[in-house]
């Protein structure tokens, strides 16, 4: 298995049609659309090769539906056919990369679902996923067996399920990781059989920025969480739809992560002028500690994302997946999700102030934290210890 050059213009075979289209998309659309991400000129043939050709080949079933990290590893692996396990239980070729010399023994062993025309040739080596791209799926921060499917009628709810599950980042917060995925896979489904785009769900997640924004101001803060759940329930439905339909955009992932990253501060500047504002709600030193806790919540969060940021720069990786503690951590960090439970419950208890002050107390100890790890971090580097995610470890 050797490592292809990235400029080498490669030419894609598609064997076969999906008999069933997961996310309204046929695999031959879903697999251009991965590749035109990929940094190697790759070129559609309609028909299968008569013998050698001058360019690197893809054979790929278009039967099958794969995970996009497995075609992109797979672009820059030459000499490889990637079997995965079929319906009968037994190990099947379903997609190869070979050079042009090879390129009619690969496509009929691909079309046939037999290795037997490429058992002699030493030149081509046998691969699964796993072997082929490894559990470790940074961009997600998840380990997780990458998955080749088969495309079985009756069973594309099934396989919806698995394409979802598998879009879904491992760490991240609580509301997030347990509350949301049911919720999210029926929006999600929805939105792609109604054409919606991932833009157009971040721009209805903005709506509702703005929404909770005007109602924390107002006191009306009930009103204000509502529009604020909606918004975080629309910015993981939009993630998990542009993974799924591969429809990622840089301007989208600006957009969404833009937002992400600005709203947070004027929440809590809106919930804390609703609150002072609301007659009878603050008195005396309330007042006082109302506002050291809007100081702290706004410079909690942009300190905590400095130092999030200074660890990937310092170690090329999120601090989130350093060790499992930092994992665990990353459920309940003062974020905009778990700080959201807070100001509910002090909402519940029949007083905006109380949430609040738990947000800031909550922020000094989640920073605290975090600080305290990245100074751990850079002695153990200082120290000649090599840093890196717990996740990417052999298992």
């Amino acid at each position: 298995m050797r490592e292809a050059r990235a400029a080498t213009p490669i030419d894609v075979y598609v064997i076969g049609d999906d008999p069933v289209r997961p996310w309204n998309i046929c695999q031959q659309e879903r697999l251009r659309r991965i590749l035109a991400k990929a940094d190697v000129p790759v070129r559609f043939q309609p028909d299968a090769p008569d013998g050698a050709t001058e360019r690197n080949v893809i054979v790929n079933r278009g039967d099958w539906v794969f995970e996009e990290r497995v075609v992109r590893a797979l672009v820059h692996r030459d000499g490889v056919i990637l079997t995965a396990r079929g319906a009968e239980g037994r190990e099947v070729p379903v997609a190869a990369h070979v050079p042009g010399a090879l390129a009619r023994a690969a496509y009929d062993c691909v079309a046939a679902g037999d290795l037997g025309p490429c058992s002699g040739l030493t030149e081509i080596s046998c691969v699964d996923p796993e072997t082929l791209c490894g559990y470790y799926n940074d961009a997600l921060r998840k380990r997780a067996a990458p998955y080749v499917l088969p495309l079985v009628p009756g069973r594309r709810e099934a396989v919806e399920e698995r394409m979802f599950a598998a879009s879904y980042k491992g760490v991240t917060d609580v509301v997030t990781k347990y509350l949301w995925p049911w919720p999210a896979l029926r929006a999600t489904r929805l939105a792609a059989r109604l054409g919606l785009t991932p833009n157009m769900v971040t721009t209805a997640s903005f709506v509702m920025v703005l929404v909770a924004t005007y109602a924390f101001w107002t006191g009306a803060f009930w009103w204000g969480l509502a529009a604020a759940y909606v918004m975080v329930f629309l910015d993981t439905v939009d993630g998990k739809l542009a993974r799924v339909t591969v429809t990622s955009s840089r301007w989208g992932n600006v957009f969404d992560h833009g937002i992400d990253l600005i709203h947070p501060p004027f929440w809590y500047w809106a919930w804390w002028a609703g609150t002072v504002a609301t007659a009878g709600a603050v008195s005396g030193s309330m007042a006082a500690w109302l506002d050291i806790a809007l100081a702290i919540n706004v410079i909690g969060y942009v300190v905590g994302r400095l130092i999030e940021g200074l660890f990937i720069r310092l170690f090329g990786f999120e601090m989130h997946v350093w060790q499992p503690i930092d994992s665990k951590m990353r459920e309940i960090t003062a974020r905009r999700n778990p700080n959201l439970l807070l100001l509910t419950a002090g909402l519940l208890a029949g007083d905006p102030a109380t949430g609040f002050l738990a947000v800031a107390v909550w922020t000094v100890v989640c920073t605290l934290f975090h600080a305290v790890r990245l100074v751990q971090a850079i002695a153990l580097r200082a120290g000649r210890k090599e840093i890196e995610s717990w996740m990417a470890q052999p298992a």
